[in-house]
């Protein structure tokens, strides 16, 4: 490779760089097909490639062989900067290796993979990308190559959602998002739900994604027990939406956990069972409910909304009074802890940012294809997570009176 180097000690960069100075004067782009740098980088590897064979060449008649030249190859390499034709010299006995561009090496910028995962990850189809690669780079990359590419992150997905976690998680979110999936030539519509859990540090994580098949408590059970297998031994509160089966699910896999349903949900299923004209007063009423100071206010509250709508809405008194026992949970917490657990806003903020990359998916092509972009979106989602959660500390300290020996915290 010294020698490759050395060979460049009498390249001409001066003439070069009055050259391209004119060409981007004319307006010449710097990358691309027809970039400026292009034919700069063509001639530093042929320079270097003369060299690498001059050096080869000293090493086989020091050695007695009578090797010589025999005419140059040509081939079409990519790079990140353009596409161009690249003379490649050879020898008589086919025995020269050369390293700076290695025989059949057609892609000499080792970045083109991480730079389709990248705009993979923001969203854009194979189409765009094809597109965005030819005009910016002039690399010329069919639809088949960027799917061979992002193939690449199933194992790293794979090894992501087996990943080990931590043994206590004091909240743990759950919420699902829909999408549409092409499936033997019809479109269906196919749930990912994740799980975020806030650590011992109050900072989030996400900790699973499932696609699910059907929901209920078999399939709830199945993604608890995956949890359990990776390390989760406790959850202290689990804020979940209510999705049929899931509370089952948790009692059984993590009996001591204390569930809490979210208001936010319940609030949407009752209006819509009341009129619209209703629903104004209907609010005022039921704010005395779920904003009241204590449980018992709260009751009081919800007895009076009974009396003045039980006859009319019965079908959402009931509902709350059915779930009472869930919905109520945050109630016995100061107001920083009710502030984060009476809701699953949380997990729904990650899916809107989820949504930013895939909002211009129509389909899906299949349930791999939906797997890798919500792991890219993902990735790029938590690389923000890195604060502990407003004020974390005072609610870590609530939370280890209230659930006593239960966290295993570590003074420092």
């Amino acid at each position: 490779m010294s020698n490759a180097i050395d060979s460049l000690q009498g390249f001409n960069f001066n003439v070069f760089e009055k050259e391209a100075i004119e060409k981007l004067k004319c307006g010449q782009s710097l990358t691309g097909k027809d970039g400026v740098l292009t034919p700069l980088i063509k001639r530093i590897l042929e320079a270097a490639l003369e060299g690498e064979m001059e050096s080869h060449l000293s090493g086989c008649k020091e050695q007695g062989q009578t090797n010589r030249r025999n005419g140059k190859l040509k081939k079409v390499v990519k790079t990140g900067t353009g596409a161009f034709e690249l003379e490649t010299p050879r020898d008589r006995e086919g025995s020269f290796e050369p390293e700076i561009v290695k025989k059949r090496q057609t892609v000499l910028n080792e970045s083109l993979d991480n730079k389709v995962l990248s705009l993979y990850a923001l969203g854009m189809s194979y189409e765009a990308i094809t597109n965005h690669l030819e005009e910016m780079y002039g690399l010329e990359i069919s639809t088949a190559k960027i799917s061979q590419i992002t193939d690449k992150l199933m194992p790293v997905i794979t090894e992501w959602r087996n990943r080990p976690l931590e043994a206590i998680y004091p909240i743990v979110f759950l919420d699902a998002m829909h999408f549409k999936i092409r499936e033997e030539g019809k479109v269906v519509s196919k749930a990912i739900y994740s799980i975020l859990g806030v650590n011992q540090q109050g900072c989030k994580e996400v900790l699973g994604i499932y696609l699910s098949e059907a929901e209920g408590a078999h399939f709830w059970l199945s993604v608890l027990n995956d949890l359990r297998a990776r390390g989760i031994e406790d959850i202290l509160i689990a804020s979940i939406d209510g999705l049929k089966g899931f509370p089952e699910a948790i009692a059984q896999v993590f009996p001591k956990a204390e569930i809490q349903l979210c208001i936010v949900h319940q609030i949407r299923n009752s209006l819509k069972y009341v009129v619209s004209k209703d629903q104004k007063v209907f609010m005022v009423d039921l704010k005395q409910v779920y904003q009241a100071t204590s449980r018992d206010l709260a009751e009081h509250h919800l007895l009076a909304l009974e009396e003045k709508w039980g006859k009319k809405y019965a079908t959402v008194i009931k509902s709350w009074q059915a779930n009472w026992e869930s919905l109520s949970v945050y109630f016995k917490y100061p107001d920083e802890l009710r502030r984060i657990i009476y809701t699953t806003n949380i997990i729904e903020g990650f899916h809107r940012q989820i949504r930013k990359y895939t909002k211009n998916k129509g389909a899906f092509t299949s349930e791999n294809a939906l797997m890798k972009l919500i792991y890219c979106a993902c990735q790029n989602v938590v690389e923000k997570w890195t604060a502990p959660m407003h004020n974390w500390a005072l609610i870590i300290s609530q939370l280890q009176i209230y659930f006593d020996g239960r966290l295993n915290l570590e003074l420092r």
